[in-house]
């Protein structure tokens, strides 16, 4: 069964709720980039495999978990709660049937709450920018995906801070794999974490900033 890489940075408040949603025979492994809050123990307590990434960055921790990886099949999925693991079935089924080479959770927000007003329009204007890049119709980055891992690998994304996600499919359109974009649940994040990215403008300000040097090359 695949293995679901979840990069991770302080969300001990989150760990336990998503660690117990995966479905039976998902294998976690929770790159840790440097939590001061016990989460790679809590993960560990769980059941995970814990890949502790010096690196600092979302995509160094995205990337230290796929090369941990030995599934044939590999998920990503945020590990704030905010998407349930449970729903990872509906990503992997196409990869699994070969319908698809690269699928991509399309968030639909459970209320307001879940996706404040300065995220949303970043990820409308990026959206409408990869759509410009890639001639694919994509309306989302899509945090909870799964494609195959020898060909993820195969890729060579090199960006290790917030543009890996977007190098991903940059690199993936170009190398002319199936795309395809399906609906999950999106929740406000849990009690006592925070984002990183969409939680502050200036996380979502520098997020943009690095999907845009991704684009630009």
């Amino acid at each position: 069964m695949p293995d679901v890489v979840f990069p991770c940075l302080d969300e001990a408040g989150a760990l336990p709720w998503v660690l117990t949603r995966l479905p039976e025979g998902y294998r976690a492994i929770v790159a840790d980039n440097g939590s001061t809050d016990g989460s790679a123990q809590i993960a560990a307590d769980h059941g995970a495999t814990v890949v502790h990434v010096p690196q600092r960055g979302f995509g160094a921790a995205a990337h230290a978990g796929l090369e941990a990886a030995t599934d044939e099949i590999v998920c990503f999925c945020d590990a704030d709660a905010s998407m349930d693991p449970a729903q990872l079935p509906r990503v992997v089924g196409p990869v699994a049937a070969g319908e698809a080479d690269l699928v991509l959770g399309r968030r639909r927000p459970s209320s307001r709450a879940a996706w404040p007003v300065h995220a949303r329009v970043a990820n409308t204007a990026l959206s409408v920018l990869m759509r410009r890049r890639t001639g694919l119709r994509l309306h989302d980055l899509g945090p909870m995906r799964a494609a195959r891992r020898t060909e993820l690998l195969a890729l060579g994304i090199t960006d290790r801070r917030f543009g890996y996600p977007l190098e991903m499919v940059t690199r993936a359109s170009d190398a002319g794999w199936r795309i395809r974009e399906l609906d999950v649940d999106y929740h406000p994040r849990a009690d006592g974490t925070k984002s990183k990215v969409t939680g502050t403008v200036l996380g979502t300000a520098k997020t943009v900033r690095d999907m845009s040097r991704v684009l630009s090359r």
